[in-house]
């Protein structure tokens, strides 16, 4: 594994599914989440940031909806009490690097709220129930992001 790797979860499934997906994004853009209690495949992106404190690129695979203008994804941690580490990278930069299958474009990142992020809410926990679990585990509230693709 690269070095500039090891900040995003250097071990255990999401590496592995990382690893994969940087391979062939083609053929791993489906993640099977049957393990997690998911519904089975579902798309996943590559998300990679800047990281705030190393200043290394970071490199997450993520659960992604399709949003207008963009794709949603979601900060959830698997219901910790505190949001991930991309999370703070996201919202520490003006772009992002996002990775659909074999095709890579630079994005911007909005945090939505209101009665935005109670659809997108509803859109992504249709997609994967277990987001629901993770709110019911955690005080925070679950981040709910868009990614639109930028011009440059």
């Amino acid at each position: 594994m690269s070095d500039w790797l090891i900040e995003a979860s250097a071990n255990g499934w999401i590496a592995e599914h990382r690893e994969r997906y940087l391979r062939d994004g083609a053929a791993a853009r489906l993640f099977d989440t049957t393990f997690a209690g998911g519904p089975g495949p579902v798309p996943t992106l590559l998300l990679t940031t800047q990281g705030c404190r190393s200043g290394r690129p970071s490199v997450m695979p993520l659960i992604y909806g399709e949003a207008a203008g963009g794709v949603v994804i979601v900060a959830s941690r698997g219901g910790s009490p505190s949001h991930p580490g991309w999370y703070f990278n996201l919202c520490a930069q003006e772009r992002v690097t996002v990775q659909v299958g074999a095709t890579a474009y630079q994005a911007r990142a909005r945090v939505v709220a209101g009665a935005e992020r109670a659809r997108l809410w509803q859109q992504m926990t249709a997609l994967y129930p277990p987001f629901q679990d993770y709110q019911a585990q955690t005080l925070r509230s679950i981040p709910v992001i868009v990614l639109a693709p930028t011009s440059a």
